[in-house]
């Protein structure tokens, strides 16, 4: 079974506005509510692929309330961990001015919520694949990762990891399967500008060699490259198309790699579809669909 824990889970609503002027009153003209979080795009771009997972992670309020009903609606199973105080958070994401948006804090998870989640994954064992995504809410032990994979350190479970920095680091001795920073967090973390495949590449054989089994990058229009546990590196430019929504591309690929790799065990092939998963997300308005995906797939290169 696939499980995906998204700590801090939100309902999107994404917002257009035509001609957007500060200190005025602005009027949409288009709108739409989604559930929102790295984990749970992840869950919903597999079941776009006909793979089953459970969505783990806390909510709270109202909004939570509304998270669960509408990730149940798009057939996604979830078990989250409700909490008593607070709600979860809403992001406004301004679509029509490109990377603008307003990210709630969300509610404060209490160090009992933390070990109802720790429980929940001390069922997992061989042949279970466990992703975790996203930022920690501040009320969480920035450790947390770490915590978790030391607790399922030997028992089989494939683990993909897709976080920045520190976060990402201090899991590497537990060699996750597989991590997805993007060229700009994996320039953050050697101090180095990563602005084409060819430049990317050491540094990703880099994050392998210091514990990752397999490293996948991306980098938006530029493509992808996989330094693979095969020893083998794997690079392809971005499909053609046209950017529509960039939210979710980078998790639509971890989708897509996974969903790949379990079909195949193979790691051209996995790679494959995480960039035709990527890109089909950012030529939607919505995360790729199977029928998406498989299209650009088809047209990929090799």
């Amino acid at each position: 079974m696939i499980y995906t824990v998204t700590f801090n889970p939100s309902l999107d609503y994404i917002v257009s506005v035509e001609d957007f002027r500060l200190g005025l009153t602005n009027r949409t003209s288009s709108e739409r509510i989604l559930p929102g979080g790295k984990g749970l795009n992840v869950s919903m771009v597999l079941g776009n692929l006909g793979i089953d997972s459970t969505a783990l992670g806390f909510v709270a309020g109202f909004t939570g309330a509304e998270i669960g009903r509408r990730m149940e609606e798009m057939g996604v199973k979830t078990d989250f961990i409700p909490l008593e105080e607070g709600i979860s958070r809403i992001n406004l994401k301004l679509q029509s001015i490109d990377g603008t948006e307003i990210n709630g804090c969300g509610p404060r998870i209490s160090g009992e919520a933390v070990e109802r989640l720790m429980d929940k994954l001390s069922v997992l064992g061989e042949g279970d694949v466990l992703v975790l995504a996203g930022s920690i809410p501040g009320s969480m032990p920035d450790d947390i990762y770490r915590t978790i994979m030391a607790g399922l350190a030997g028992r089989g479970v494939v683990i993909a990891v897709d976080a920045t920095k520190e976060l990402l680091l201090n899991v590497l001795g537990y060699h996750p399967f597989l991590v997805k920073p993007n060229n700009h967090e994996l320039g953050e973390i050697f101090g180095a500008e990563l602005n084409t495949r060819k430049e990317t590449i050491p540094y990703a054989e880099r994050l392998r060699e210091m514990g990752a089994v397999n490293v996948l990058v991306s980098m938006a229009g530029e493509g992808a490259v996989l330094a693979a546990e095969d020893g083998r590196i794997y690079e392809a430019p971005a499909p053609k198309g046209k950017l529509v929504n960039g939210v979710g591309a980078g998790d639509s690929m971890v989708a897509g790699f996974l969903a790949g790799w379990m079909e195949r065990r193979n790691y051209e092939h996995a790679f494959r579809m995480g960039i035709a998963a990527g890109s089909a997300s950012a030529f939607s308005e919505l995360l790729a669909t199977k029928e998406e995906v498989m299209e650009i797939y088809g047209r990929l290169p090799g």
